[in-house]
């Protein structure tokens, strides 16, 4: 049966070709993923241990916990760098006086803001030889004062700067000018990914990032042969065990490693996701394959039985084909993902976060999962032919044609499928009630969607008849080869159907996303500025950085503007969670945030009262006139607090409304503020408003000056993802339904031989022969697109109603270039897939053809 498996194979290479770049897809995405997770771990691991090369242990400081009091000073100072370099197996002591800093380029627009943990600054600290060796000048001279810096040459080209220039930066706060006085080298894989560095004296490190004579770490190399676990022992025990700390190279360098691997897990998912998919909708073109093979072999199976072949060797058969092919695809697609595992990181990478360079790993994760996936996905999806070529009987040998279902077999699909249609769309149905996602409805929801997925493809063949008949009226404009592609189509449902499923899985995917995407979109939109009455918001890039404490002044000086309301944002710990507590003036609010109270108000906010959203205020099951215990920031005394209001969800007031004065106290970035909104005289919005804030805010690459329309836009950049997602699910759907399409158009042309030399004989011209063709694939297109579309948008609108309960600008919208652009594609892959066909059966000739047996 082995050898009879491997001539079938042979037999049908040309046939079973389609199904082989199929499960060729999924198998690439899966290795090329993996290989590039193996990839980029070992590059960072390889950058992490670069970056701390020849330290053996560092010594930081221990900070004491928030609200503990006055912290007690830096231990990390020049004596203690002395007593280390005396510890028995120490080589060399290296302080470090390390912070973080953002700066503007040349052009006075933020660089590289968006990486504040990649953003980083330091101390020049030159050795014997008057050499910083962990910053290598390449051009100019080392920062000597405290109004000079350096930069490496990576932020130099990035922002454009030159020997000698201004450059304005900013590490919390006010903004500071430095001249640039020289370049340097570094090996950090933080800025060597996309990050920045800034170079200081000394003393102005130590005033910025310590405190005067302090350093933020100590490194520690080791003599040869000394082990940094003993090593770190014997420092420990000369360091003050409440203010400092030993920490080994080798776990710091883990430590980053996983780190930034964390920070770029996410590209990781994306292609994942795409295999997934791929081989989801492949394994349909596998089924409707081998079904088709196997009816095609009828006699041939029959006659195997008849010679003595069991039920059992049959499917064996049958499956070893499958194995045979998917070793074939397997192999292909390993290739193949190998070829995606090194484009993926240029793909990714982007000037803001660059992946590290290196060389492929291939590790036996990927070997494994490219059989794993390749075979186990065909096999699985082999063995319901294989059942049916198991049941042939050896009488089949002497029927020339296929038997179709019995009506018993249409009933019990029927019912099936109904069912699973009832069971999803009852799923789904249930959840337009829903006032939240919570995980509970998200899992109903994607039950619901796979059931009514599986229903679909159950009914298709009997929806095929009535669906066709339908669309047919279109196909019989084009006279008789209209016709004969309708009833060509409608000769065998089930064949039709499966060639279909690939198509009616991808578009109901796509068409499902593009409606939640769009829907989404412009609820973002509306809701980007939803609660703000202010004209601008001026904001910190990071909840741990704050605005400069003068410039809410300089701002309400501003001319043009009528009010500067600063806002510190902080966090509360409250029934068990974390919110978003936004510190106020009730006074000045009114003007630059819109807020619907369900009850209460703001006039009695103040110190010890607090307002709630309609939200936090359910979850805690208090209203207006209530309490709740809490702490802010850095407090860790639990308070209780007056709830004096409950408005509606509102993005811009957050979860909760303090007093300002509590949250600037009890934040942890104490006497601060974090936004400022302003509001306009006649509610003005232009560009020499937005340059007079930006100067008001000293040009601070920190902070962010933004309009409404702005919010808005930045709102609808978060859908980027999802489109990516979208676009990249309706590529893949329509390579394999392309694929699967010409597969069943092949088979079905060489069964139509004599037919097709019949209507040769009988005066069709080649032409005619080609259009029946084309038109029979496009009406298999279409079928799939129309159930794809239908199912699709019903569960968008089942689903939507998630989203509106957790967000009530949310209503259903049709993106109607993006439902007709798939139509377009689908109906254009029917066309593409009929055209090598078409071409064969138009290539016959009339009398070999009524001549074929």
């Amino acid at each position: 049966m082995l050898r009879t498996a491997l001539r079938n194979v042979l037999a049908n290479k040309a046939r079973l070709v389609m199904t082989v770049l199929a499960v060729c897809l999924g198998v690439a995405f899966v290795c090329g993923t993996l290989v590039f997770a193996e990839s980029s771990a070992a590059a960072y691991r390889a950058a992490a241990s670069k970056d701390f090369a020849g330290i053996a242990v560092t010594v930081t400081p221990k900070y004491a916990p928030p609200g503990a009091g006055e912290e007690a000073p830096g231990a990390l100072d020049d004596a203690l760098v002395g007593k280390l370099a005396e510890v028995p197996g120490v080589a060399a002591a290296r302080p470090a006086a390390d912070g973080s800093a953002t700066l503007n380029g040349a052009d006075g627009r933020p660089l590289r803001a968006g990486r504040a943990w990649s953003n980083l600054a330091a101390a020049y600290l030159p050795g014997e030889d008057g050499n910083d060796s962990r910053h290598p000048l390449v051009e100019g001279r080392a920062p000597r004062g405290g109004g000079e810096l350096a930069v490496d040459s990576g932020t130099a080209a990035a922002g454009g700067f030159e020997i000698g220039d201004m450059v304005t930066l900013a590490t919390d706060g006010p903004v500071l000018k430095k001249r640039l006085v020289g370049i340097v080298k570094t090996e950090d894989s933080r800025v060597t990914a996309g990050g920045t560095l800034a170079v200081f004296d000394k003393a102005t490190a130590q005033a910025l990032y310590a405190s005067p004579g302090r350093y933020t770490s100590i490194d520690v190399s080791a003599e040869p042969g000394t082990d940094e676990v003993e090593l770190a022992g014997r420092i420990s025990a000369l360091l003050p065990a409440d203010r400092a700390e030993a920490v080994t190279g080798a776990a710091q360098a883990t430590q980053q490693a996983t780190y930034t691997d964390t920070l770029t897990r996410g590209h990781q998912k994306m292609p994942m996701l795409f295999a997934g998919v791929s081989l989801f909708i492949g394994s349909f073109l596998i089924v409707n394959t081998f079904t088709m093979v196997v009816s095609r072999r009828t006699r041939e199976i029959a006659l195997l039985r008849a010679i003595g072949a069991s039920r059992r060797q049959v499917v064996r058969c049958v499956l070893w084909e499958a194995v045979l092919l998917g070793l074939v695809a397997s192999a292909a697609g390993f290739a193949l993902g190998l070829g995606i595992a090194s484009v993926l990181p240029g793909l990714l990478s982007t000037p803001q976060d660059a992946l590290p360079d290196g060389p492929l790993v291939i590790g036996p994760l990927p070997v494994v999962a490219a059989l794993g996936v390749g075979v186990g996905i065909t096999v699985l999806a082999a063995w319901l032919p294989s059942r049916k070529a198991a049941k042939v009987a050896p009488i089949e040998a002497l029927r020339t044609s296929e038997q179709p279902p019995t009506a018993t077999a249409s009933r019990v699909r029927g019912v099936v499928g109904l069912l699973l249609l009832l069971a999803g769309g009852g799923l789904l149905v249930s959840l337009t009630g829903a006032k939240d996602a919570s995980e509970e409805n998200l899992q109903n929801a994607m039950s619901g969607c796979a059931l009514l997925v599986v229903a679909m493809i159950v009914l298709a063949p009997l929806l095929a008849v009535p669906v066709i008949r339908l669309t047919g009226r279109l196909t019989g404009r084009f006279g008789i080869t209209g016709h004969l592609a309708r009833e060509n189509a409608l000769r065998d449902p089930r064949r039709t159907a499966a060639t279909a499923s690939a198509l009616i899985v991808s578009t109901a995917l796509v068409a499902g996303l593009a409606v939640i995407g769009n829907s989404t979109g412009q609820a973002l939109d509306r809701q980007a500025a939803a609660g703000l009455g202010a004209d601008y918001v001026i904001g910190s890039r990071g909840g741990m950085t704050a605005i400069d404490p003068g410039t809410e002044k300089r701002v309400a000086g501003t001319p043009g503007v009528k009010t500067a309301a600063g806002i510190a944002d902080s966090t509360v710990f409250t029934g068990g969670g974390v919110r978003r507590i936004a510190g106020i003036d009730p006074a000045a609010v009114g003007d630059v945030m819109r807020l619907d109270f369900v009850s209460g108000s703001l006039k009695d906010l103040g110190p010890g009262r607090i307002a709630l959203s309609a939200t936090v205020a359910r979850e805690q099951g208090v209203s207006a006139g209530g309490q709740v215990k809490a702490r802010i920031g850095r407090n860790q005394e639990f308070t209780r607090y007056t709830v004096v209001g409950v408005y509606e969800d509102n993005p811009t007031a957050g979860e909760v409304l303090g007093s300002r004065a509590d949250v600037r106290r009890d934040g942890f970035l104490p006497d601060s503020v974090q936004r400022i909104l302003v509001r306009t005289d006649g509610a003005a919005v232009s560009k020499t408003t937005e340059d007079g804030l930006r100067a008001a805010a000293g040009n601070s690459p920190l902070v962010q000056v933004k309009d409404r329309q702005a919010l808005v836009d930045e709102a609808a950049g978060s859908l980027a993802d999802l489109l990516t997602l979208m676009y990249g699910l309706l590529a893949i759907g329509t390579v394999i339904s392309l694929l699967g399409i010409v597969n069943t158009l092949a088979m079905s042309v060489a069964d139509r031989t004599r037919e097709i030399g019949v209507l040769r004989a009988v005066g069709m011209d080649r032409a005619g022969i080609r259009r029946m063709i084309r038109l029979e694939s496009v009406t298999v297109a279409a079928f799939g697109t129309l159930l794809g579309l239908t199912g699709g948008l019903f569960g968008a609108w089942a689903v939507g109603s998630l989203t509106n309960g957790a967000m009530k600008e949310y209503s259903l919208a049709l993106p109607w270039g993006t439902l007709l652009l798939v139509c377009l594609v689908s109906l254009t892959t029917g066309v593409l897939a009929a055209a090598v066909p078409a071409r064969r059966a138009a290539s016959l000739s009339p009398l070999e053809a009524v001549a074929e047996r």
